[in-house]
């Protein structure tokens, strides 16, 4: 099992950034993937941008491409997600999950894809 803490978010204006980060502990060794979601209008939790670990891959909601990216320091056991140019839209919880196990093709966006989730950090962007 792996445990998994956001931190980062805040209050900001149209326009402003914030950096996200996720920290995960425990078996760390099996994890393959590690993705950033947020609620959407009728689903629970949509996939905002996800990583390979150790790869690099990365993938990105339609939304927020060109103005997010997903990173990872490997030592810290962390990976970030870096947010500018903030619209009101992006007001949310965002939560970080863990893929660990299993490697192959799945579906990135599908919250059952994820072993493990944090308690989520609130981003809330207005003016």
């Amino acid at each position: 099992q792996v445990q998994l803490v956001e931190s980062g978010g805040g209050s900001v204006r149209p326009g402003w950034s914030l950096r996200l980060s996720c920290v995960a502990s425990g078996s760390t060794y099996s994890t393959y993937y590690m993705a950033w979601f947020r609620p959407a209008p009728g689903k629970e939790r949509a996939g905002v941008a996800i990583i390979r670990i150790g790869g690099g891959l990365t993938v990105y909601a339609d939304s927020v491409k060109g103005r997010f990216t997903i990173s990872q320091d490997n030592a810290k056991n962390t990976v970030y997600l870096q947010m500018n140019s903030l619209k009101p839209e992006d007001t949310a919880t965002y939560y970080c999950a863990a893929r660990s196990g299993h490697a192959g093709v799945f579906n990135w966006e599908s919250i059952p894809s994820y072993n493990d989730w944090g308690q989520g950090t609130q981003v809330t962007v207005s003016s």
